[in-house]
């Protein structure tokens, strides 16, 4: 086996690196400006070089409020460049790892029985952001385009990188107190969890869609006051609306996934939020 990264430098990216090194699977990263998702020759010319039997790309645009007023680079970046690297992928033989996310449902939960219940692989998708938008019409090229394919969403992703735990814990630091959204419900996930996930199912070639988030849920204020809890910090921390904090792009109010297709498999090894989340603290530098 031979991994080639795209996005490398990333959050997941690089944990990505770190666990193949880990793992001893020969493995080589790319990202921008070396390698261009948007330019198909270049892309087909490095991977005809490095010969690799998997590509997981990692490679997208995520500022959401940008992705508002950039739908056209949105777009080339987040579903042209999943589409291209598909069709590398078919003609030369390669198994190909998408990463994708919660933006593709439209943000508002299933409810059952009364109640909001997490979004399954198999539930109906309809984004409500360009972002989302561009991100589902990625999954769509890719599964329609190349047979051996993973599609893994995630959500509140935070790892090696600027991310909403380092944000909470530099705000802390300069004011004395802070206010946090508390209508907006995830699963805040650990990039250490989702890259054991991906480096799990490309071991298997139980081709398909997956959800990979940590277990559990809380809302954006319950993970600020976790993560002062734990780190020790005493700050008061005001809950409001999502109308209190007006984006460009519309926030979802809930993101949670189940891993059903993982769990289908025994292959759901995500642990608590909170204990992925013990664990990135003790080794934040």
């Amino acid at each position: 086996m031979k991994v080639l990264l795209t996005g490398s430098n990333g959050q997941l990216g690089r944990e990505l690196t770190r666990q193949l090194e880990k793992k001893k699977i020969d493995h080589v990263g790319y990202d921008i400006p070396e390698f261009d998702i948007t330019d198909k020759d270049k892309m087909t010319t490095i991977i005809a070089k490095e010969q690799p039997t998997v590509i997981i790309n990692c490679g997208a645009l995520t500022n959401v409020d940008g992705c508002e007023t950039q739908k056209e680079l949105a777009m080339a970046i987040n579903a042209v460049g999943p589409k291209y690297l598909a069709e590398i992928a078919r003609d030369q033989d390669i198994v190909l790892v998408q990463v994708s996310t919660d933006y593709v449902f439209d943000g508002a939960g299933i409810t059952m029985n009364g109640t909001l219940r997490p979004y399954l692989e198999t539930d109906p998708i309809d984004p409500k952001t360009v972002y989302g938008e561009s991100k589902a019409a990625g999954e769509k090229a890719v599964s329609e385009t190349t047979p051996k394919y993973f599609i893994v969403r995630t959500a509140w992703l935070y790892g090696d990188g600027n991310n909403f735990v380092k944000t909470m814990l530099e705000l802390a630091s300069k004011h004395p107190q802070l206010t946090v959204v508390n209508d907006q419900v995830g699963s805040p996930t650990s990039t250490v969890d989702l890259a054991a996930a991906i480096i799990d199912l490309i071991h298997t070639d139980h081709y398909g869609l997956y959800h990979g988030t940590c277990e559990g849920q809380c809302s954006w204020y319950d993970f600020a006051v976790e993560i002062f809890r734990l780190s020790g910090i005493d700050i008061p921390v005001e809950p409001v609306t999502s109308e209190q904090f007006v984006r460009p792009a519309p926030r979802p109010k809930y993101s949670v996934l189940e891993n059903k297709a993982l769990n289908d498999l025994k292959m759901n090894h995500f642990r608590p939020w909170q204990a992925s989340l013990v664990e990135y603290l003790e080794n934040l530098e």
